[in-house]
């Protein structure tokens, strides 16, 4: 089997190794058009039961990956100058660019070698491969190549929000919401690695043109975004790495194949970055393709079907909850107006998942602080 990727991130390398794995005798050529150490962005978060769908698809990887994620197992709410800590809410998270590291990894041991720093300026010619993966992320030029076939949809939230990093390590993923004279902000930040953590800002609309960000420099926003959250900073500064404001994409497909294309992780959906499964659902999209490919014995033809039939009613659950938690996060300044335990009531309603009674199974100490107050 003759097999083109495009895309060197997660999904991309995830598919890979397992394709390479599961067909051994395959011919795989993987493109990516950054370098091989270049990647934006800090940390990635996991829920902390996230990884185990990994021992299931190949072992190896997940045993080269269990012991570099950090993990805890509670969230933190600050907001009106009180902490709300809600137990029982685990997650796991790790370096980008050290996630992607370990996959080349794996991969090198399997005897593949992505083709970095290569540009796709045109789609493959199909007819050259029997299978072809766009996992080229949410501005995928093979999806828009093809964006009819798809059924592709495009749009973008109207919160802004800008990546940065932080050189101190962060109890718990923790949520900081900050109300200023021109303004309301948000952070999601959670530690990725010993002292280094993930630091994501939020504004919404009205607040991004108060403050000017358009016009800014990346340096101007950093330093706004210093002084708006100094108190849970303590005075660190943040870092930058191609730190630009930027509006969420909303990508969706009515259709997940085309002949011998194949759509998976963002080139295939994006899931907001407020319900942390972005990656997780771009390395199940590999896992799911691959096992289809194995039971129809690599009959692609059979297989893609036999993937898209499978995986959406899994996808579209996902992608529900995390359009409910978008929702609720593009209106956040308005939720901000309550009290803190009430606020972390909503918060933690957000995506239509959790109900008070499931609330005191996995999160006793919270529900039960919530029932008194």
């Amino acid at each position: 089997m003759k097999i083109f990727i495009a895309g060197g991130g997660p999904a991309g390398l995830y598919a890979a190794i397992l394709l390479r794995r599961n067909f051994p005798g395959c011919e795989i050529t993987l493109i990516e058009q950054n370098a091989r150490d270049a990647t934006f962005g800090f940390g990635v978060v996991f829920s902390d039961k996230a990884l185990d769908f990994l021992r299931g698809d190949d072992p190896q990887t997940h045993e080269l990956l269990a012991p570099a994620f950090e993990r805890w197992s509670d969230l933190t709410l600050n907001h009106k100058g009180a902490a709300v800590r809600i137990d029982g809410i685990g997650f796991a998270a790790i370096g980008r660019l050290h996630l992607l590291n370990l996959l080349q990894r794996r991969l090198a041991d399997l005897g593949v070698t992505p083709h970095y720093g290569t540009r796709m300026e045109a789609p493959p010619r199909r007819a050259d491969y029997d299978l072809v993966i766009a996992s080229d992320g949410a501005n995928s030029l093979l999806r828009a190549a093809h964006a009819d076939a798809f059924g592709a949809r495009a749009g973008a939230l109207t919160n802004s929000f800008v990546w940065y990093g932080a050189e101190i390590p962060f109890d718990t993923l923790t949520q900081t919401f900050v109300a200023t004279p021109r303004g309301h902000f948000n952070a999601h930040h959670y530690r990725y690695a010993p002292g280094l953590s993930t630091f994501i800002a939020e504004c919404d609309a009205a607040t991004f043109s108060a403050y000017g960000f358009g016009a800014m420099s990346e340096g101007e926003s950093k330093a706004v975004c210093e002084d708006v959250f100094r108190d849970v900073l303590r005075g660190t500064k943040l870092t930058a790495n191609k730190s630009h404001w930027r509006n969420f994409p909303l990508i969706s497909n009515d259709r997940w194949h085309t002949k011998n294309l194949v759509l998976i992780g963002d080139a295939l959906r994006t899931a907001h970055f407020s319900i942390g499964s972005g990656t997780r659902l771009a390395l199940e999209d590999a896992g799911a393709l691959v096992r289809a490919l194995k039971a129809s014995g690599g009959d692609v033809a059979r297989a893609l079907p036999a993937y898209e039939a499978a995986r959406r009613p899994v996808v579209d659950k996902l992608a529900s909850a995390a359009n409910a938690s978008a929702a609720w996060y593009e209106d956040f300044a308005r939720h901000m107006a309550l009290e803190p335990r009430n606020f972390a009531w909503s918060y933690i309603q957000r995506s239509g998942r959790i109900d008070l009674e499931r609330l005191r199974a996995i999160s006793p100490g919270f529900a039960a602080g919530y029932e008194v107050g």
